[in-house]
């Protein structure tokens, strides 16, 4: 570490003296504690078994990348390029970006290294952290979590159906309640020129009843007025000239065989003809994921068709769909499970021969996959007890000089305080028994 950086923060008193201060977390970053990790875990592997059963395969991608495959991929005159991105030159002097969503990253890793090229649908998923910069707040925050499909290579209605479905299913094994599914379809890019010469049109004449954000939109993407949360604004756009009236047979075609899927495999849905993307890549299928109880930022899951993108960043011109589901949004939807530290059996050794003892049958139980834990310090057995209740130990092992005279240990049941003897000659597999009795 370089000594001239401090990891302590001074402060001045009122006599302009020196105050150390504990160095905190950057605003809008949280950290993930022990008690709140175990729940992140268990919805990543539910979100994993649902993806591995529609064959996808993971893809891990580096968290910052050229500037210009996001200012490509997203867009140059969307909100999250214009102020959102974490942007910075490095010492040579190049561009370089935190991810602010994963579509674009993965797909120039499918460009470059060709994983198109792989006979039928590539099939990607990734999780991870996500960075914009945002006012934090609940729901959203500036380090952010998601966990991503992508589809390559299919422009199918079922590949559509299918990354709902995706979505659906993991919220619904995770046990998510009060949801609402919306869908709407943009168009492609025929359909958007039509609608765009109506729109512009319209907001011509209502320009001075939108907020400036709006009024610069109008000029330079004036979809993403859809998506203004201004109330002023919605009550402007209510009237306003809608996509559905453009589109083309064949998009209007592809959006009835996508409801249909959601239908035929009872996925219930609101169309709503409002609906855009905050990412100008997407076009035809839309769609978010809604959840009550999360104020206002309310979307838990949220993606849609993005054909033109793998061309628009120097890859083929391959269509493509995904979803991305908010993590931290998610778990404020779960009913967390209790997550106290749990030992299948602690080892209360007593002196330095039975620790000596101990050693290779701890060894053979972690390696069944037991927890097993002991003191790292000589303690009392009655402290001992205490921590091994502490860690909320299912048994507890008695090793001690009278023990291993007698060559008998004691096995006490933490739960009904029943205790057994159990010969030291056999000690390994006689636990192991009850062990895996204990999980029936």
């Amino acid at each position: 570490m370089d000594p001239s950086v401090s990891v302590r923060a001074f402060h001045k008193n009122v006599h302009g003296e020196d105050i150390k201060v504990a160095v905190k977390a950057v605003r809008g970053f949280k950290d993930i504690l022990p008690g709140q990790s175990e729940n992140w875990r268990a919805v990543e592997d539910v979100a994993r078994d649902v993806f591995e059963s529609f064959g996808l395969r993971e893809i891990r991608t580096p968290v910052l990348e050229k500037t210009d495959v996001f200012v490509r991929g997203i867009g140059e005159h969307t909100d999250i390029v214009e102020k959102e991105m974490y942007t910075f030159p490095d010492r040579n002097g190049d561009s370089l970006t935190l991810r602010p969503e994963a579509t674009a990253g993965v797909i120039r890793a499918a460009i470059e290294h060709k994983l198109y090229a792989e006979s039928g649908t590539l099939k990607l998923f990734t999780m991870g952290p996500m960075f914009r910069h945002e006012r934090p707040q609940k729901g959203r925050l500036r380090q952010f979590h998601q966990i991503n499909v992508e589809l390559l290579g299919t422009d199918s209605p079922l590949s559509d159906g299918e990354v709902i479905w995706m979505a659906w299913d993991v919220l619904h094994e995770l046990g998510a309640q009060d949801l609402r599914l919306e869908v709407n379809s943009l168009g492609c890019p025929a359909c958007r020129k039509e609608h765009r010469k109506d729109l512009n049109l319209y907001l011509e004449q209502v320009s001075p009843d939108l907020c400036p954000d709006c009024q610069r939109r109008s000029r330079t993407n004036p979809l993403r007025i859809f998506d203004c949360k201004n109330q002023r604004c919605r009550e402007v756009m209510a009237r306003a000239p809608l996509i559905k009236h453009h589109l083309c047979p064949g998009c209007s075609d592809h959006f009835g065989k996508v409801l249909d899927v959601l239908e035929s495999v009872e996925i219930p849905f609101v169309i709503n003809p409002y609906l855009v993307r905050g990412l100008d890549y997407y076009v035809r299928t839309t769609f978010e994921i809604l959840a009550s109880g999360l104020g206002a930022q309310n979307t838990v899951a949220a993606g849609g068709r993005y054909d033109g993108l793998v061309r628009s960043l120097g890859g083929p011109d391959i269509p493509g769909v995904g979803m991305a589901i908010g993590m931290e949004r998610l778990l404020l939807l779960l009913d967390s499970p209790s997550s106290r530290m749990t030992t299948d059996i602690f080892v209360a050794a007593l002196g330095r021969e039975a620790r000596d003892e101990v050693m290779p049958w701890i060894r053979d139980w972690r390696r069944m996959g037991f927890v097993v834990q002991m003191s790292y310090e000589e303690k009392s057995l009655k402290a001992q007890m205490k921590e091994a209740n502490r860690l909320g130990a299912g048994y507890v092992l008695i090793v001690g000089e009278d023990e291993l005279d007698r060559e008998e240990l004691i096995l006490r049941d933490m739960k009904t305080k029943e205790q057994i003897a159990i010969p030291m000659d056999d000690v390994i597999s006689r636990v192991e028994n009850i062990l895996n009795r204990g999980d029936e």
